[in-house]
């Protein structure tokens, strides 16, 4: 009889190479995943109900603008185009892509802190 290792990080390590957490990219990808995650949450998945927790402090923290927290919540919780947001917005699709941007680089601020002291995410290229 073998026995089988157990590996209790797989699961975090694939979470830090899909969402490079450390840059605007990763951060965009993460939230382009939001209604994913909810899903994952209402099948039981507790490490979801972590990561919407996540960002949702993370969002909380990165003081946004209400421009900018509107265009977060309409485009990638609501999953409305550009365009459509700018729309219930009242502003153009290159205005909402200037608060999504925005919003998105003070967002990876508050990973890239939570990650350099320790606080449960990677560096890109460090675990």
């Amino acid at each position: 009889m073998g026995v089988t290792k157990v590996d209790l990080h797989r699961k975090e390590r694939e979470f830090d190479a899909a969402y490079a957490l450390d840059n605007a990219d990763g951060v965009k990808l993460l939230l382009a995943d939001y209604q994913k995650f909810v899903s994952r949450k209402r099948c039981g998945d507790y490490a979801a109900v972590e990561v919407l927790i996540d960002i949702h402090t993370a969002l909380d923290c990165a003081g946004l603008t209400d421009r900018q927290r509107q265009a977060i919540e309409l485009v990638y919780f609501g999953e409305l185009t550009q365009t459509e947001a700018g729309e219930r917005m009242g502003i153009t699709q290159q205005a909402v892509v200037f608060h999504l941007n925005a919003a998105v680089d003070s967002i990876t601020d508050i990973y890239y802190y939570w990650a350099s002291h320790g606080e449960g995410y990677a560096i890109r290229g460090t675990n």
